[in-house]
């Protein structure tokens, strides 16, 4: 396995690419061919909006439970934020691209708003105060059958001090009974209460277009669709996720607790790293069971599942003053299922003996040894110890990730190899490997034309030997078999 000492050198990884070849053009083209399958004409202003527009924020708030996460779906048109008829389920700010009238923007969930919170509620609202802060407008949620209370009056005073155009949301008016209810929060002193039901859409429109009216040309957001690389912060719970991500924002920006399963909704942060940017998201703890989890965190798992799909790295968190779980390696095993770039960080490293260090190169040599090939980081997210070393394996991994092997190198390399160690006999028939191509990278995938089956142990010795020859740091590699019978077989 890879390893990044973080006592010795920089820590950078040198990856031999003589010979390889990466086209750029024919991935523009089939970049170019997608868009015209959906009827989609690319221009330089398309690319430069999707890489580098600064886009307008719009922070949802409110006191716990009148319903912000459930409004936020419904503006984005999909079950996206996690949502339980419990409150204190949302506890981090979590931003998502939206849309509306033609008019693309950063919207933003936060955690129920308490200004008298204490612990770990006190943190939820300290991220809602924030979100604030990083909006250019605020959609204030509030319960309409419940009415004003103490905690809005409180919120209204933070808002009017951070001076950003605020529109009020007056949820849960599910008919025109309920209006009369909403018409009660004009007292609030913040112009017109527009009657909400986030469940069923209500009034849902008019309450966006008056946002639409405040909301500036450019803002302080960013699209998360193009730019920085995508990096995934996975692991079991309480791992040390969210405070790599405080570490490495250089901020509060989740919510860290000793309690196990704080983060629920993936929370991204673009990140500086000598001096390049790149996404981070933190992701709900894996738990082991997720079909047997209930509510949010069967959700929230989901969501982890899907962060990880749009990331193309992740970050394998794992406990070094814990021993190795199964947990640790079925993470493991998602991450390679998924096809994404991989890179080890064993974190808690200042707790660590050597004693402690002994054994876990053991647990590591006879546990990891599936993904041997992932480069390896020891970190503490605590003390930032080691952290920046990051960058040279999160490069390392990238740059395996989207390596291209031309067709003429591989099958060079493939009639060599099968002349030196060709399949065993099985059955009187020897299969041989006729032909090779890289169908695909991120990750590399290869199609082998053979004249029979190849054994699962015969395809991890090729995979093997392929990353002696071309590197493949930190990403898995996919083998796929196109089997052709002999001509004239079937007579």
């Amino acid at each position: 396995m890879g390893d990044v000492d973080p006592t010795a050198g920089d820590g950078t990884f040198e990856v031999d690419d003589e010979g390889l070849e990466f086209d750029e053009a024919a991935e523009r083209a089939a970049l170019a061919a997608a868009a015209a399958e959906f009827g989609v004409e690319l221009d330089e202003d398309d690319l430069a909006e999707a890489s580098g527009h600064a886009m307008p924020v719009v922070a949802v708030i409110g006191r716990p439970n009148v319903g912000k996460s459930t409004l936020v779906n419904r503006i984005l048109g999909r079950r996206e934020a996690v949502v339980q008829d419990v409150p204190g389920v949302t506890r981090d700010r979590v931003s998502y691209d939206a849309e509306w009238s033609g008019r693309r923007f950063v919207l933003l969930d936060t955690g129920g708003w308490d200004p008298d919170a204490r612990g770990l509620s006190a943190k939820i609202s300290d991220q809602a105060e924030r979100a604030v802060a990083q909006s250019d407008v605020v959609v204030l949620v509030v319960d309409a059958m419940v009415g004003a209370t103490d905690a809005e009056e409180a919120v209204i005073k933070v808002l009017r001090r951070a001076g950003k155009p605020v529109v009020l949301a007056a949820n849960k008016v599910d008919d025109e009974r309920a209006e009369a209810d909403a018409a009660m929060l004009w007292s609030l002193g913040l112009g017109q209460p527009y009657p909400v039901s986030a469940l069923h859409g209500r009034g849902s429109g008019d309450m966006l277009d008056a946002v639409l009216e405040v909301l500036p040309t450019e803002g302080l957001g960013r699209s998360r669709e193009a730019g920085p690389r995508r990096v995934a912060l996975v692991g079991k719970p309480n791992v040390g996720k969210s405070s790599l991500l405080n570490k490495l924002a250089g901020e509060d920006r989740a919510v860290v607790s000793e309690v196990a399963g704080t983060t629920v909704d993936p929370v991204d942060e673009i990140v500086m790293l000598r001096d390049r940017e790149w996404l981070f998201v933190d992701t709900a703890g894996i738990r082991r069971r997720v079909r047997v989890a209930s509510g949010h965190e069967y959700y929230a798992s989901l969501r982890t599942h899907a962060a990880l799909e749009k990331a193309e790295v992740a970050v394998v968190l794992i406990d070094g003053g814990q021993p190795m779980s199964e947990q640790d390696l079925r993470i493991t095993s998602m991450v390679v299922e998924a096809g994404r770039a991989l890179v080890l960080g064993i974190n808690k490293w200042d707790l660590v003996d050597e004693e402690r260090r002994r054994y876990l190169e053991r647990e590591i040599d006879r546990d990891l040894a599936p993904i041997a090939w992932a480069p390896r980081v020891n970190v503490s997210a605590l003390t930032g110890r080691s952290v920046d070393k990051l960058v040279p394996a999160l490069d390392a991994a990238l740059t395996g990730w989207e390596t291209r092997v031309s067709t003429g190198r591989l099958n060079q390399f493939l009639k060599e190899l099968v002349a030196a160690h060709p399949h065993p006999l099985r059955g009187g028939k020897q299969p041989k490997i006729l032909f090779g191509t890289q169908a695909s990278t991120r990750p590399p995938t290869f199609v082998l034309f053979t004249s029979g089956f190849l054994e699962a142990g015969y395809r991890r010795f090729v995979e093997r030997r392929l990353r002696e020859e071309f590197g493949f740091v930190g990403t898995p590699i996919r083998i796929n078999l196109r089997i052709r019978e002999k001509r004239g077989s079937n007579r």
